[in-house]
């Protein structure tokens, strides 16, 4: 099996109409993320990484200055994946706010995210892994949800929240608890737990967006 995988990993990405596959670089990248996702960080070396790409731990280390290195590249692409995930889910509702925090929560809760998982979730997991380490990945997990954190208190703000760091973090904590719920119950158990999240979304922004004094 393994050998099969390094084979796939060696020929992914043929030309059209031609034979020339992958550079070695772009094979160890995928064959880290394959391997990240299938086993997780810490339990991934440089040798399984090398053997997957067909390649060796000389090739590895031209390619990246260090596992760590590629780790944080790893999640650079994934981040990159997210918002471009968060702006197609958000671009048919540009003047509802309340309809993209929604629109958000209902893509992720079916797990519509990057790779059909729930959005985010590598962030979470990465965080929770490697929370032990000094490694530099955690600046971009927090930098991440920082950002995260921003949009969300943005919407709520624009949607008329009468308290957008309130909403914000709120919702924050929704999206991150979904995070966490994939992490326990994976692809296949995800609708079942999730699927009242969409209801709690609506209810904070019931109560947040209801005029003050109103049932």
């Amino acid at each position: 099996m393994a050998a099969v995988r390094s084979r796939r990993v060696a020929g992914m990405g043929r030309k059209e109409g031609g034979s020339a596959p992958l550079r070695v670089r772009d094979r160890i990248f995928a064959a880290a993320g394959e391997l990240f996702r299938e086993h997780g960080i810490r339990a991934v070396g440089v040798d399984a990484i090398a053997t997957r790409a067909g390649t060796n731990k000389v090739s590895f280390y031209r390619s990246f200055a260090s596992k760590d290195a590629l780790v944080v590249e790893c999640l650079q692409a994934r981040e990159a994946d997210y918002w471009r995930w968060w702006e197609a889910v958000v671009a048919p509702y540009q003047d509802a706010p309340r309809a993209q925090i929604e629109a958000l929560f209902a893509s992720a809760a079916a797990c519509r995210g990057h790779d059909g998982v729930w959005a985010g979730s590598a962030f979470s997991h990465t965080a929770v892994e490697l929370r032990d380490t000094p490694h530099p990945a955690h600046a971009l997990i927090a930098a991440h949800k920082a950002e995260v954190r921003r949009r969300l208190t943005a919407l709520a703000a624009a949607a008329g929240a009468r308290d957008p760091q309130a909403l914000g973090d709120a919702l924050l904590l929704l999206l991150d608890g979904g995070a966490s719920l994939h992490l326990l119950f994976g692809d296949s158990g995800c609708d079942a737990p999730l699927a009242g999240v969409t209801g709690s979304v609506r209810a904070l922004l019931d109560a947040q967006l209801a005029a003050p004094g109103g049932d």
